[in-house]
Parts: C-alpha cells; sequence; structure tokens
C-alpha cells in the first residue's frame, strides 16, 4: 500500500566547507595573539569575543575582532584558519522602563 523510500543523504550535510570559504582557509592555521577581551556574546554567553594581532601570512600585523570559545585571557596564542572574516561588534544593550 503506502511503500516509502529511504531518505537520502544530501551531499553537503556541514561536514565540507560552505560555498566559496575554500579560497579563505589556508593549507596551515595562523597564529594570533590576544590583545583585549570585549565581552561576552552568543545566545547564553557561551562566545568570548576577543581583539586580536595576527603575527604571520599575509595579514600579519592586522587586528582582527573574533568570537571565542572556552576560556581566554590576554597573550594567548589562538590558531586561525582564515584571517579575512571578522567578527560583528557586540550590541549594546537598552533597557526599557526603568529611565531614572
Amino acid at each position: 500500500m503506502g511503500q516509502q523510500k529511504p531518505k537520502e543523504a544530501k551531499a553537503s550535510s556541514g561536514a565540507g566547507p560552505t560555498k566559496g570559504s575554500e579560497k579563505l582557509i589556508s593549507q596551515e592555521a595562523v597564529p594570533a595573539v590576544v590583545e583585549a577581551i570585549l565581552g561576552r556574546t552568543g545566545t547564553r554567553g557561551e562566545l568570548s569575543q576577543v581583539k586580536c594581532r595576527i603575527l604571520k601570512g599575509k595579514n600579519a600585523g592586522k587586528q582582527i575582532r573574533r568570537n571565542v570559545r572556552g576560556p581566554v585571557v590576554p597573550r594567548d596564542v589562538l590558531m586561525l584558519r582564515e584571517t579575512e572574516i571578522e567578527s560583528r561588534r557586540i550590541q549594546k544593550r537598552i533597557n526599557k522602563g526603568n529611565q531614572s
């Protein structure tokens, strides 16, 4: 009566790189040193937004903003797989209501 076909797995089910990212990701990681912690972000505050300076590669000396998961302190060294994309700034919260 109602025979169902098995669902086929999608070819790009999160295992590979996203469209156009192949040229951004270099073969090896690039070191960057954390200079400042800007704040917490993420839906539950699980990420820290940091300002870091790239030490090697074509963007050496460039200072970028990145989101980092896990414990991080200034002067830690991060190994970045790509150095082209920068995180968005953290939005300041505006508390409506009590304006005293």
